[in-house]
Parts: structure tokens; sequence; C-alpha cells
């Protein structure tokens, strides 16, 4: 995927839920991942010509796990000139030496958002930017229906009532294989997940079911998206209509 066609699928979620709009300041969660790290590429290349202006900036919320080196991202970050800052914390120590949780996942990701929250009101921030995408709406809604026993999924636009933030997803339309590809083609300095759980979790089992599914009955995932997209599911904002998305 070339940095045209990025901007193009951004722009959509963008439009279509009216995630941004002029003044806002956006702080970017940034794992050193592959996504976030296109995520922030591609809203900073945005900025430049989307007509309502905004500020950006990068958080990354380190778990302490000894294991995560973000100079190669220090340096992009200043190469695009967004402002950085890093959170230090024991989130690592806690899941895994205080606690011995054996499934951290949900702990980790209650634990990580708040202090990302806190960091982003911290630096003036008013909304937060996650690099979620399609795939991950997916997965998010199968995981609701098999461990939940209920269809829901997240939102692309989320008001966090008890910090006054907002969470956007401005990768909702972009999938997983053409982010990478992004990536790739970049040059983007990704660090491998430093979670020791990385690849043995739910949501990877999840992940490989889909993958499944999919080479059983080819263009399923575009059916379990339009099902997400139809499924009037409580918390979305209502969808925008525009010529410019219309058959995508």
């Amino acid at each position: 995927m070339e940095l045209q066609e990025l901007l193009s699928v951004t722009r959509r979620a963008i439009d279509t839920y009216t995630l941004i709009n002029e003044g806002d300041h956006i702080a970017v969660g940034v794992s050193a991942g592959k996504d976030s790290l296109s995520l922030l590429i591609a809203l900073n290349a945005l900025r430049r010509f989307y007509p309502k202006r905004y500020e950006l900036s990068a958080i990354t919320v380190d778990l302490g796990l000894g294991n995560l080196s973000l100079g190669p991202v220090r340096a992009l970050c200043g190469e695009l000139g967004v402002p950085y800052h890093v959170v230090d914390t024991q989130i690592g120590d806690i899941l895994f030496d205080i606690r011995k949780e054996k499934n951290p996942c949900s702990l980790c990701a209650k634990l990580r958002k708040g202090a990302l929250n806190e960091q982003a009101l911290k630096i003036g921030a008013n909304k937060i930017a996650y690099a979620h995408h399609k795939d991950d709406l997916i997965e998010t809604m199968m995981m609701s229906l098999i461990y939940e026993g209920r269809f829901n999924s997240f939102s692309p636009l989320t008001y966090l009532d008890n910090t006054g933030l907002y969470v956007i997803r401005p990768f909702i339309f972009a999938e997983e294989a053409d982010i990478a590809s992004f990536a790739r083609k970049q040059g983007l300095p990704v660090c491998k997940n430093p979670c020791p759980m990385d690849g043995y979790t739910k949501r990877q089992y999840v992940k490989e079911l889909i993958r499944q599914i999919c080479r059983d009955n080819p263009g399923a995932d575009k059916r379990l998206m339009r099902a997400v997209l139809d499924g009037d599911l409580k918390g979305w904002p209502k969808a925008i209509k525009n010529p410019r998305y219309a058959g995508k």
C-alpha cells in the first residue's frame, strides 16, 4: 500500500464518523508496532491538506519489561516534527511478578489506557487515536460473540466521560495486510511486541479462526465487516453518507 492509498482509507473513516474537528489536539497511542506507526505517519501527512486544522502528539506507554527500544521511534517523531512522550510504568512487574496473572490482557489494557489517558490530559490533548483496523474490528466482534454471548465491537468514536477525552479509530476501514505492506515499504522502525503473551492470547485464537473461515468461505471477512457496520451497535456515531465513498 502506498501513502496516498492509506490516506484515502484513513480519511474515509474520519469523514464518515466526524473523527476530527477544528482545533483538535490528537495524541496518537504509539506502541511502536506497524499499525500505530503507520497511523502516526498517516495523520501527520493528512494534516497538511485536511480542511480542519489539528495538532498531533505521540505517546508510548512503556510496560517496563526492559525489552523495548524506542530510540528509532523518537528519531522518527523528530523527523516528523511531532512531540513524543514516553510514559514509564511498572505494568509488566504488576502483571507478571506481583500478581502472576495467567490471563493478563484485560488488566494490562486497563492499566495502559489509564496511563495513556493521564499523559494525554497532561499535554492538553482532547482526543486519543488508536490504530485499531478492520481486522481488529471483526476480531473484537467475534470475541464478543464467543466469550460474552453478545454482538458488539469497539466504536470508531468513543467519549470517555471519566476523563473528557474522545477516542478515535481512523483505521477501521484499513486492512491489516495493507498496513503491514505500507510499514515495510516505508521502512518504519517497527519494534517487536515486548509482551511475553504475544501470540498466545484469545485474540490470536480468534484471528486464526477468522483466517480459516475466510479460507473456507472467500469474502467472509467483508460480510463480517458489513454485519458490524449495519448492526446498529450501541454507542456508535451516526455515519455520514458521502458520494465520494459510495460502493467502498
